[in-house]
């Protein structure tokens, strides 16, 4: 998503459009050096004005405005969302569930994923390379709260044959980096 430059040598204005079209990389989206820097200080200041974005990445607020514009009108910014410390919420517990499918046929992974995507107490899903098929993620209160969705969602997963269960003894790093 480079900036196009007028025979002054200025930058020239770009519609989002123009620049969500550019030459296709990673998932049809081109992103130069400035878009990756500006998604980096997203990820970690969702909040932040365009002021904000312009003064870390050496853009003014109109230009990186438009930089974000056109990177949510190109799906490379598919949202905001706060990131709410689970364990104010009584969550103290992360817990990594490998699942064996009995089969890996289209019919079983649509109604597999389905299900996972209707479940509350599932925070990722993971289709998997190698020995298991998914990775899910929960977070729970202890291990009765566990017993609980195991009980009342996972043993319910359609086309499962195995769950495998691992409790962290302690987030080190976890994604949710601020």
């Amino acid at each position: 998503m480079g900036t196009k430059r007028e025979e002054n040598g200025q930058p020239a204005q770009e519609s989002s459009e123009e620049l969500a079209r550019g030459a296709e990389g990673v998932s049809g989206i081109a992103l130069d050096d400035m878009d990756a820097a500006i998604l980096h200080f997203l990820e970690r200041q969702g909040r932040a004005t365009n002021y904000e974005v312009g003064e870390a990445v050496g853009l003014s607020a109109s230009a990186a405005s438009r930089r974000i514009q056109a990177l949510e009108a190109a799906g490379a910014i598919r949202g905001y969302r706060a990131l709410v410390d689970d364990r104010l919420l009584g969550k103290r517990t992360t817990v990594y569930i490998r699942v064996t499918l009995e089969r890996q046929s289209a019919a079983v992974l649509t109604a597999f994923e389905a299900a996972v995507r209707r479940s509350k107490g599932i925070t990722s899903c993971h289709l998997m390379a190698g020995q298991y098929d998914y990775m899910l993620v929960v977070r729970v209160a202890d291990i009765d709260d566990y017993g609980r969705l195991h009980r009342n969602e996972l043993s319910r997963l359609p086309g499962v044959i195995r769950l495998e269960t691992s409790f962290a003894l302690r987030d080190v790093l976890d994604g949710k980096k601020g």
